[in-house]
C-alpha cells in the first residue's frame, strides 16, 4: 500500500479516511532534518501551515506523489519545485467556506447590538440597558465585497434576516449576482449606500487598501464595516482617524495587517472595534471538513484520478505536448490582458482557435486562457486544472469556435471578453517559442511582452501622438523599451503598444489621458 505521512495536526476523521487506503504514519512537529530524513519513503504528504515543504524537501521526497494542504493556502508548499519534481500538490478551499461566513454574521449581529460592550459593562457590575441601544439588521442594506465562496455564503445567510443585498465584484457574471438576490453596484456607489459593508475579496495588488481614506470617506455616517478576509484589504492608518471622526457606528475585524496585532494597537483598543484573532475557520466543523477534503484528494492521486484541486499546472498528454504546449503561454497572456484591460463585470469570454491548433482537443487552451483571465483577481491558485471550474463558479459564458483555416498564421488565438461595460478581443500566437500578440480589436500589430508593464494606448493617427506620449514619459523618467502601433487608416484611430522597463504613477497615467490626441491609455503590469 501507498504511504502517507500525516507531518501537522489534522482532524482525526481525515487521517481515517487516508488510513481506509493508505499506510498512514503521524508526525507532529518534526524539524526540517528529520523531515528531510523520512521524506524519502513516502507517496503522500499531509500538512497544514506549520510544515515547511522546501525545495530540499521535494528533492529528498523521491516516491512523494502529492502533497496536501489541510487548508486553502499554500504558501508553505515551494509550488515550483514539486511541479518540476512531477507532484501534484491540492488543498481544500471548500471546508472552512461555512465558518467564515457564519463568523462574518456573528460579527454583524454584535455590532448592530454592542454585544462586547454590553457584555463587558455587565462583568463590572454595570446595568446600562440605555447605553447599549442597538439596531435591527431587517431591512438594512447589506454590502458585499467580493462574491465568492465565503461571500455568497453571507449573502444567502442574509437574505433569511430580511437585508436587502449589493455587491460588488467586476469579476462574476450578473446573471449570478442576481440569482444570488444581489444588485450589482460600482464600489463607490455600494459604499454610500450601505449600513453594513462586509469583505470578502481576494488579497491581489489591485485590492491591497482597497478600502482606503476616500473609500471611507463615501461610507454614509454610521455604517458599520466587517473584515474576516485579509487585513491588507484596508489602510488601517486611514480606518482610524475614520472611526476617531465618529463616521463609523462600528468595525469588526478577525483579520489584520500584522498578525497579531501588537497589544497595544490602537485599532484593537479603540471602543468601537470588536477584534477577533482570526476564527473565521476555527470551527470544529471546518477543521474536520478541510482535513477529509484533503484526505479525499490525497486518496485520488494515489489511485491514479484527478484531483479536485491541484494547485500546480499538470503534464501535457505526450500527444499533444509538441503543438499546443507553446500556445498555453499565449492563452495564458490573453486572458491577463484582457482581465486588466476590460471594464465593467465580467459576463462572458469567447476563443477562436485558428489554424493547426484547432485540429486537436484544446481544453488545455481554454484552460490557459481562463487561467490568465481568472488568476489576477482570485483568492485560490489558479491553474489549468481548476480555471474551467472557477469561471463556471463564477457564472461566466464560455465559447470555443474552430476554424482549421488561418490566413496570416499557422495557428492563431483569439479570446473576447464581453462585460457589462463592452467587449475586447486580443489575439496571439506563437513565434520562435515565444508568445506574440498580433491584434487588439481591430488593430494588427505584433508585440512581443518582454517588459514589465504594457501601456495600451488608443490614439488619433496624426502627428505628434507618439511623441506627446514619450515627452509625458520622459519627463517623468519612465524608459520606454519599445513601441509597435497599428492602425486603421492614414491619419484614422491607430492603437500604440508601449513596452515601458519602469511604473506609471496613476497620476502621469491620468496625464498621457488628458493628452487631446489620446482616446484612452491604459496600463498592464504583467
Amino acid at each position: 500500500m501507498s504511504r502517507v505521512l500525516v507531518a501537522d495536526p489534522i482532524a482525526p476523521e481525515g487521517v481515517e479516511l487516508l488510513g481506509s487506503g493508505a499506510d498512514v504514519d503521524v508526525k507532529h512537529g518534526l524539524k526540517p532534518p528529520e523531515l528531510l530524513k523520512i521524506i524519502g519513503s513516502y507517496d503522500a504528504l499531509v500538512v497544514r501551515s506549520e510544515t515547511k515543504v522546501t525545495p530540499e524537501v521535494v528533492k529528498a521526497a523521491k516516491n512523494l506523489r502529492v502533497i496536501a494542504r489541510a487548508g486553502i493556502g499554500v504558501d508553505n508548499i515551494n509550488l515550483e519545485a514539486a511541479t518540476g519534481a512531477g507532484i501534484a500538490v491540492v488543498n481544500a478551499p471548500v471546508g472552512n467556506t461555512v465558518a467564515a461566513a457564519e463568523h462574518t454574521m456573528a460579527l454583524m449581529l454584535a455590532l448592530a447590538r454592542n454585544v462586547p460592550q454590553a457584555y463587558q459593562s455587565l462583568r463590572q457590575g454595570e446595568w446600562k440597558r440605555s447605553a447599549f441601544m442597538g439596531i435591527e439588521i431587517r431591512n438594512k442594506v447589506l454590502g458585499v465585497i467580493g462574491l465568492g465562496r465565503v461571500g455568497s455564503e453571507v449573502c444567502r445567510r442574509a437574505q433569511s434576516f430580511g437585508m436587502r443585498l449589493v455587491g460588488f465584484d467586476p469579476f462574476v457574471a450578473p446573471d449570478y449576482a442576481r440569482r444570488l438576490g444581489v444588485e450589482t453596484k460600482s464600489l463607490d456607489e455600494l459604499l454610500a449606500e450601505a449600513d453594513f459593508v462586509t469583505l470578502h475579496t481576494p488579497l491581489t495588488p489591485s485590492t491591497s487598501n482597497l478600502i482606503g481614506r476616500r473609500e471611507l470617506g463615501l461610507l454614509k455616517p454610521g455604517a458599520r464595516l466587517i473584515n474576516v478576509a485579509r487585513g491588507e484589504l484596508i489602510d488601517e492608518e486611514a480606518l482610524l482617524e475614520a472611526l476617531d471622526s465618529d463616521r463609523l457606528a462600528g468595525v469588526a475585524l478577525d483579520v489584520f495587517v500584522l498578525e497579531p496585532p501588537a497589544a497595544d494597537s490602537p485599532l484593537v483598543q479603540h471602543p468601537k472595534v470588536l477584534a477577533t484573532p482570526h476564527l473565521g475557520a476555527s470551527t470544529e466543523e471546518a477543521q474536520r471538513e478541510v482535513a477529509i477534503e484533503a484526505a479525499e484528494q490525497v486518496l485520488a492521486v494515489l489511485s491514479g484520478l484527478p484531483a479536485r484541486n491541484t494547485v500546480n499546472a499538470p503534464v501535457l498528454p505526450p500527444e499533444v505536448h509538441q503543438l499546443l504546449a507553446p500556445y498555453i503561454p499565449v492563452g495564458t497572456l490573453l486572458g491577463k490582458l484582457l482581465t486588466h484591460l476590460a471594464e465593467g463585470q465580467f459576463v462572458g469570454v469567447t476563443i477562436n482557435y485558428q489554424g493547426e491548433i484547432a485540429k486537436y482537443d484544446t481544453s488545455m487552451l481554454q484552460a490557459a486562457v481562463l487561467e490568465g483571465l481568472l488568476s489576477p483577481v482570485s483568492s485560490e491558485q489558479v491553474n489549468l486544472i481548476n480555471a474551467p471550474l472557477l469561471a463556471k463558479r463564477r457564472g461566466l459564458d464560455i465559447t470555443e469556435q474552430k476554424n482549421t483555416a488561418a490566413q496570416e498564421y499557422s495557428s492563431l488565438i483569439t479570446a473576447t471578453l464581453t462585460t457589462t461595460g463592452d467587449s475586447i478581443t486580443l489575439s496571439g500566437t506563437s513565434l520562435r517559442e515565444e508568445p506574440h500578440i498580433v491584434k487588439v480589436n481591430d488593430y494588427w500589430l505584433d508585440v512581443v511582452p518582454s517588459t514589465p508593464y504594457l501601456l495600451f494606448v488608443d490614439n488619433a493617427d496624426h502627428p505628434g501622438s507618439i511623441g506627446a506620449v514619450g515627452t509625458v514619459a520622459g519627463r517623468n523618467n519612465i524608459n520606454i523599451s519599445f513601441m509597435e502601433v497599428g492602425r486603421l487608416s492614414p491619419r484614422g484611430r491607430a492603437m500604440m503598444i508601449i513596452g515601458l522597463d519602469d511604473p506609471v504613477p496613476p497620476e502621469v497615467l491620468a496625464e498621457i489621458n488628458a493628452l487631446p490626441q489620446i482616446y484612452d491609455a491604459r496600463l498592464v503590469k504583467l
